[in-house]
């Protein structure tokens, strides 16, 4: 029986054992996988993108009898570039107008939200009230009804206050519609704040209002900066509201509803509607990357603890 199982140990210990690969080697692998696919992504996602801005700088012909890729063949050719296209938008077709009139209407549709949410969502949070369950419920409820549903019902109140066409009329629009959300998301992140700093800061003597401003505010700030960037970019490319409240008037018009105007004049003229798309892109662009850092924190915090 032991030369028997001798036999089969040398048996085994003959035949060669492939070394399994290194634990560094996998990691190595799996993150240049992720990374190209990554990259891939990246690419097709910025490729539209990248063909608006390159044809906004070419001219009219070169538009429409090439493509845009093109360019690449001889990229330091500067006789095909112009920057004709920005200028012809910009001064004669009142983009530059409903330019500052998309800021003046995005500005404060996006702060006055955020202020009043911030509030309401710290008193949801950490104020004892009676009533605090239903009203938090009734503003959950507001987060499944349809926009469309308030336009009618706005319209006639505004008429009947003498407010349709105006910009007052638009931010109380907008901060009525992102209201629900604004609440939920920060009332979620503040509810995961630490007890223990708000009761040291009740037996100092702070009241909610200091409270509220020197310590929820500073740690809220991703979930502000989260909000803040879906507001913007909702406010800025909407084009249903502001044709609603605002209409297409010169002096009032936004920037959706100027690209919608040169669509409908300017069908053909590709050279203008990309120059004036892009004018359209650049400010969300500018501000979703100030504050991409503090996006999915926020967003994530806001929206899975509870």
């Amino acid at each position: 029986m032991s030369f028997a199982s001798g036999r089969q140990v040398t048996a085994a210990v003959d035949v060669p054992l492939k070394k399994p690969r290194p634990s560094w080697f996998k990691r190595a692998t799996g993150n240049i996988w992720v990374r190209v696919t990554v990259f891939v992504i990246a690419v097709l996602w910025t490729l539209p993108t990248a063909g608006i801005f390159i044809s906004s700088f070419r001219e009219e012909a070169a538009i429409k009898s090439t493509g845009w890729w093109t360019v690449f063949a001889h990229p330091f050719d500067f006789t095909q570039w112009t920057l004709a296209n920005y200028s012809e938008v910009l001064t004669e077709d009142g983009m530059l107008d409903a330019f500052l009139n998309s800021l003046l209407v995005t500005i404060p549709a996006t702060v006055i939200p955020i202020t009043i949410a911030a509030f309401a969502a710290y008193a949801f949070a950490w104020m004892k009230f009676p009533g605090r369950s239903i009203l938090f419920a009734i503003v959950i409820g507001l987060l499944v009804v349809p926009l469309q549903m308030t336009l009618v019902p706005l319209l006639r109140l505004y008429g009947a206050i003498d407010l349709t066409g105006t910009f007052l009329g638009i931010w109380l629009a907008h901060t009525g519609f992102g209201l629900p959300l604004a609440i939920y998301l920060l009332y979620n992140y503040m509810a995961t704040l630490p007890k223990d700093i708000f009761e040291s800061a009740s037996i100092d003597g702070a009241s909610h209002f200091t409270i509220f401003t020197r310590l929820v505010l500073p740690l809220s700030f991703p979930a502000l900066a989260a909000f803040a960037i879906f507001q913007f970019l909702w406010v800025w490319n909407d084009f249903l509201v502001a044709l609603v409240f605002l209409g297409t008037g010169s002096d009032t018009a936004v920037l959706t509803a100027q690209l919608n105007e040169l669509v409908g004049r300017l069908g053909q003229d590709w050279h203008l509607l990309t120059a004036g798309a892009f004018i359209s892109m650049f400010v969300p662009l500018v501000v979703f990357l100030a504050l991409q850092r503090f996006f999915v924190r926020g967003l994530l915090a806001g929206s899975v603890k509870g």
